[in-house]
């Protein structure tokens, strides 16, 4: 039987845990870190908006993003876990995932998630518990991983 894996993010930190088993206890086999997640949002933009005429009365705007920088960064850091899972499981390296994100994260993991990792997501809660303990962690998911 091939490992549980757990997958337990916030905007900057992702943790992946295993578990043999449903009784087993959790072993951390992977971190992941945002280092951009910690920065304020002017750091993350290298210039002013770029600026648009709007073609009849000749006035110019500034354009603006539908995403904040800061938004857009947790975006690409939910991607590239996705990217990396989805790597994984191609890998026949785990069977089923479980997915323990910070809310607003959550919802950024699974626009990320491609549809053959949907596939294998068996649980799915939205709390940030990222900083807990393997044994914390435990206790958030339910009592039987299978």
């Amino acid at each position: 039987m091939k490992p549980i894996w757990i997958l337990v993010a916030d905007s900057s930190t992702a943790r992946i845990l295993t578990a043999e088993n449903s009784a087993s206890e959790l072993i951390e086999i992977q971190d992941f870190f945002h280092d951009e997640a910690f920065q304020h949002e002017h750091e993350l933009v290298s210039d002013q908006p770029g600026r648009g005429n709007d073609g009849t009365s000749g006035g110019n705007h500034a354009y603006t993003g539908d995403v904040s920088p800061k938004e857009q960064e947790s975006i690409d850091f939910a991607k590239r876990l996705a990217k990396h899972l989805n790597d994984e499981l191609n890998q026949n390296k785990f069977e089923s995932l479980f997915v323990v994100a910070a809310p607003g994260f959550l919802g950024e993991l699974r626009n990320s998630f491609s549809k053959s990792l949907e596939k294998h997501i068996t649980f799915s809660l939205g709390k940030n518990i990222v900083t807990h303990t393997p044994k914390e962690i435990r206790k958030h998911l339910p009592h039987s991983l299978t």
